[in-house]
């Protein structure tokens, strides 16, 4: 099997709009949440979300790219845009077939069909629909776009499983490098859920947080006062490269990737299974993909959306895997400050990690107060400020409706 590695980053968060950015803001403890600026919610339970700030499209998409495609969409292309700066690949040296896009969106064009339903409805039930109603709505067209814009050839598609979504395009990207079918992948994933059909959906459910009169507290995983998630929005691209490839073209090197698995709960709809088998499972098999034992990991950047059940689910998975040995485990949820961004979470998130790799600096998790008395005492979770330590090894866990697990394991080079 060939060796993968990541060679460029991109992001596109409610903390900023680039990687460094991004990163800054998120080793500070920073929350990106605030009002909801995009539609009134007098009418809403929840008023409140984690939207990304002062987009400008322009800056890598032209005029008509941006016409004919939704927010999700350009959300993609512009952190693929700044993902394959920062990696340094001349394109136009290389293969095209060689350069594939595996892309992850749980939602995808949830805008478009949103107004575009409304306008219909509000005309008369004229069918006007606009020509690009289909195109900017249907998932894979982020994967497609990207691949336009670059003249990118190779395998193509679009993954979905929900909030797991990114995590399983990664994991895509990562096994089709080792078996030899491409040489370098943009993979990732983005979202932009900050509607009234996904906000009243989600909020339908009593799955979102409520704390309306301070909304950068709302978000507090683990945490005893914990009342649901935050919706987030944005984008993340890794640059996944063959090791060789990127080493005899004198290319940085962030992290390579060692592992990746999925398994699924078989339990519920939307709700994770109590005792996180699913999980645990996905967490061993990731683990022993990469010939990691579970002591030596360092980081573990959990899915931990905030809400009463899943973060109880996921810690006792967690203590099924580290429990014998968690001395050099240190726990964090980053949701805490960018929200739930759904199928974009696992790629922000493995920058997170990857960024942790490279700086010796682990990110907290804000607002966890007073941690839940069902959480074990042994497990470390980093709260209030970031903490200084070595990372060699560091694993993402995203969890999805539907019962997907999809976990990603990153070791320094």
């Amino acid at each position: 099997m060939k060796r993968v590695v990541v060679t460029g980053m991109g992001a596109l968060t409610p903390l900023g709009n680039d990687a460094k950015t991004f990163g800054e803001n998120i080793v500070a403890g920073k929350s990106g949440a605030g009002e909801i600026t995009r539609f009134d919610t007098t009418l809403f339970k929840t008023k409140f979300a984690c939207e990304v700030k002062g987009f400008t499209p322009e800056k890598y998409l032209d005029r008509n790219e941006i016409k004919r495609s939704d927010l999700f969409t350009q959300y993609a292309i512009y952190v693929a845009a700044e993902a394959l700066a920062d990696s340094g690949l001349d394109i136009s040296k290389m293969d095209p077939f060689d350069i594939g896009v595996i892309w992850g969106s749980g939602q995808g064009g949830m805008d478009t069909f949103e107004k575009e339903v409304k306008a219909y409805a509000a005309g008369n039930f004229v069918p006007r629909f606009s020509p690009f109603f289909v195109p900017r709505l249907i998932t894979n067209m982020a994967s497609g776009m990207i691949s336009l814009k670059f003249g990118l050839m190779g395998i193509n598609y679009t993954a979905v499983s929900a909030c797991a979504t990114s995590n399983t395009a990664i994991m895509d990207a990562f096994n089709y490098i080792r078996l030899g079918k491409a040489k370098a992948f943009v993979t990732g994933g983005s979202e932009s859920p900050v509607t009234e059909a996904s906000i009243g959906g989600f909020s339908s459910m009593k799955a979102m947080s409520t704390r309306n009169d301070n909304p950068e507290a709302a978000s507090r995983p683990f945490d005893t006062d914990r009342d649901g998630f935050v919706m987030g929005e944005g984008a993340g691209a890794l640059i996944l490269e063959e090791y060789e490839h990127a080493r005899k073209r004198g290319a940085k090197i962030y992290a390579e990737v060692v592992g990746a698995a999925m398994t699924a709960d078989a339990y519920h709809m939307t709700a994770t299974h109590p005792e996180g088998l699913g999980a645990a499972r996905g967490m061993e098999f990731a683990l022993a993909e990469a010939g990691i034992n579970a002591g030596d990991v360092d980081y573990l950047n959990t899915h931990a959306t905030s809400t009463p059940v899943g973060d109880i689910s996921e810690i006792n998975a967690v203590m099924k895997v580290f429990g014998k040995d968690t001395s050099r485990l240190s726990i964090s949820a980053t949701k805490s400050m960018t929200g739930h961004l759904l199928g974009a979470a696992g790629a922000i998130e493995g920058i997170v990690c990857i960024n942790a790799i490279n700086q010796g600096i682990v990110p907290p998790t804000i607002n966890t107060e007073n941690i839940d008395p069902e959480i074990p005492n042994s497990l470390n979770i980093v709260t209030k400020e970031s903490i200084s330590k070595p990372v060699s090894v560091a694993m993402s866990n995203t969890f999805g409706f539907g019962g997907h697990n999809s976990i990603v394991v990153f070791k320094k080079v």
